[in-house]
């Protein structure tokens, strides 16, 4: 049945036993919303394209934009979109990301940074308490900082979009939205995640008006199996569509944005947990908006060539710097020993991870060492400070990217004064099409639920990105609060390359999570030899230069976890409580592509996050 017949036989059969109530209809059978999830498939191979995301939804309107003759671009936008649709606690238009494309023709790869900005007149002292005393400031508990139009960035995903079909799409934005506003108006079956994700964020809802009607129909979250529409955000998508991005940064859509974020519920008590204070964007701010053209991250990892975002993502020279010091290793000659491959693995990004806090963060405003973190001469100075049998006290240090020759005789930098700011909700997906084109891509609107804000009428959550930076204002620390600045990020959408042909394509979300997963996977696939599906879906262990390392217990009580605690000293905690969204890290996508590039192998999440869906237009070469 094609892509429109099910969902309009899904969502008719759901409102034969319901009445309509606004954007939600009331519940239709348990099954339902089983059913749905059911036909989500961690694992497709075939021909002609393929998608790979968290959402059955999203991933058929990839397929459908692919079997309409459109390209891997023109397909991703239609995915995102429909992930603003369907995932709107984790992406949308209120949110940012960054966009890497293989572009088959010119066998080039090309990115797009579309992260959120700082308003001009973003004060350093934005989430800092004004009770605590002055020589010692103490910022807001995060939650009270992101639930406020203050902690919202000027959005980049529209121009995100604009930018990429313009560069490389064949459809007009118009044409690549129609999937989306197929779902917003027909609506999606609601599942156990949704409902959680809603109930876990009530009490942040709950003060704006918008945002409460929207997403606690009579008071409460969404009950499971009940159908959930959103036709303000189809009406929104269809005036972007018909009269450009311009109007969400220039028209009378970024007059509503700015009233939003400025006369939105606000408090500078400490006492009330939220919301928190109140915003200062201008429309000044959303018309300077620009998504920029950037350059890649770049390292070769045991002849494949890996690229990646560079600053403000920290993705690209986290996953590269720590490649660059596990190839002073040789970690397939131990695949046999599988624990001796996952100790290097935590000791390495505990030693890049030291070096993002240390240098990254937006070039624009801070001066960022890329090219000397990305040097293979300083990952083998690095890869000096690995204990082949033991594993660090944490945190390490991070090295001095002014001065090193490779050598092991060196003497440290201090200590990276780092805190992990962000949060754990993001969304990722990755496109191929039948010529050759890839699209690996990763967007948010930071944590689950974003700032909690739905403009009036318009249907979409606005971003808490500006958590992002450091609530703390350091001169010294490069991600730092400045106005006009884009905040660090871990987001590492990732393309690989073997003999100049797409081998590999991954992403994740998880926050700083987000470059422990996919260098992880990046070690699983082609170090200990696993085929992707096993990479991807492997449990996780996250070092990010902490005392301890934060790992799904599945990882903690694997006979390798034990051996990593036993034999090597790791200190290990959960990532949290059993049978929470917490507990898992990443819900990640991906795409291997044959030797020939002919046939394609998209993977998905089998479990995590409630399993992804993974397509292909055709799955046989006919």
């Amino acid at each position: 049945m094609p892509y429109l017949g099910r969902r309009f036989a899904a969502v008719t059969a759901a409102l034969a036993m319901s009445v309509t109530t606004g954007a939600l209809t009331s519940p239709a059978s348990a099954d339902s919303g089983q059913d749905d999830k059911s036909k989500k498939t961690p694992v497709a191979t075939g021909y002609g394209g393929a998608v790979s995301t968290v959402d059955l939804d999203a991933s058929e309107a990839a397929i459908k934009i692919l079997r309409k003759g459109g390209n891997a671009v023109d397909a991703a936008v239609a995915a995102a979109a429909t992930l603003g649709v369907t995932e709107p606690y984790s992406a949308g238009i209120g949110g940012g990301g960054y966009f890497v494309y293989y572009d088959a023709e010119k066998e080039k790869i090309s990115t797009i940074h579309g992260r959120e900005t700082a308003p001009a007149a973003m004060p350093r002292d934005a989430f800092i308490d004004p009770a605590s005393p002055a020589d010692k400031p103490v910022a807001y508990p995060f939650r009270k900082q992101a639930t406020s139009g203050m902690s919202v960035g000027v959005p980049g995903t529209p121009a995100t979009w604009e930018r990429a079909l313009d560069r490389w799409g064949s459809m007009n934005l118009a044409e690549a939205l129609e999937p989306a506003i197929d779902v917003a108006e027909d609506g999606f079956v609601v599942d156990e995640t949704f409902r959680l994700q809603t109930a876990d964020n009530q009490d942040r809802f709950a003060p704006f008006a918008a945002t409460r009607e929207l997403f606690l129909p009579g008071g409460a979250p969404p009950a499971v199996g009940t159908v959930f529409t959103n036709p303000d955000l189809a009406e929104t998508y269809r005036i972007l569509g018909h009269k450009g991005v311009d109007e969400f940064y220039e028209g009378p859509l970024a007059e509503e944005i700015v009233s939003t974020v400025r006369n939105a519920p606000s408090s500078v008590d400490a006492k009330v947990p939220v919301p928190g204070p109140a915003g200062v964007m201008t429309t000044e701010d959303l018309d300077d908006y620009e998504a920029l053209d950037q350059d890649p991250t770049h390292v070769n990892y045991r002849g494949y060539d890996v690229y990646g975002m560079a600053p403000s993502s920290s993705g690209g020279t986290t996953v590269g710097e720590a490649l660059n010091i596990l190839e002073v290793f040789d970690l397939p000659g131990l695949k046999s020993d599988q624990p001796a491959v996952l100790h290097h693995y935590l000791e390495a990004t505990a030693l890049a991870f030291a070096d993002r806090g240390k240098y990254v963060g937006d070039p624009a405003f801070v001066k960022v060492p890329t090219k000397k973190l990305l040097d293979p001469v300083f990952g083998k100075e690095r890869a000096c400070e690995i204990d082949p049998i033991t594993a660090a006290t944490k945190p390490v240090a991070a090295g001095d990217a002014a001065d090193y020759d490779g050598t092991c005789d060196i003497e440290p930098a201090a200590l990276a004064d780092e805190k992990d700011t962000e949060n754990i909700n993001t969304t990722n997906l990755t496109v191929s099409d039948k010529w050759g084109n890839v699209v690996e891509y990763t967007l948010t609107i930071e944590q689950t639920g974003g700032s909690g804000i739905t403009v009036p009428g318009r249907g979409f959550i606005l971003n808490n990105e500006l958590t992002d930076f450091s609530p703390v204002y350091s001169a010294t620390d490069p991600n730092r609060i400045e106005p006009g600045k884009r905040p660090r990020s871990s987001m590492s959408p990732t393309i690989v390359l073997k003999d100049g042909e797409p081998f590999l394509a991954l992403g994740s979300p998880g926050g700083s999570t987000i470059i422990t997963t996919v260098l992880q996977t990046l070690i699983n696939r082609i170090d200990l030899g696993m085929n992707i599906q096993d990479a991807l879906a492997a449990p996780r262990a996250s070092q990010r230069n902490t005392a301890s390392v934060t790992a799904e217990q599945a990882f903690i009580d694997a006979p390798y976890g034990k051996d990593l605690a036993t034999r090597y000293g790791h200190n290990f905690s959960a990532a949290g409580a059993p049978g929470t969204s917490a507990s898992e890290i990443g819900a990640a996508t991906a795409i291997e592509f044959s030797d020939d590039g002919k046939k394609a192998t998209a993977v998905a999440e089998p479990t995590r996050r409630g399993g992804g869906s993974a397509l292909v237009v055709k799955p046989s070469h006919k």
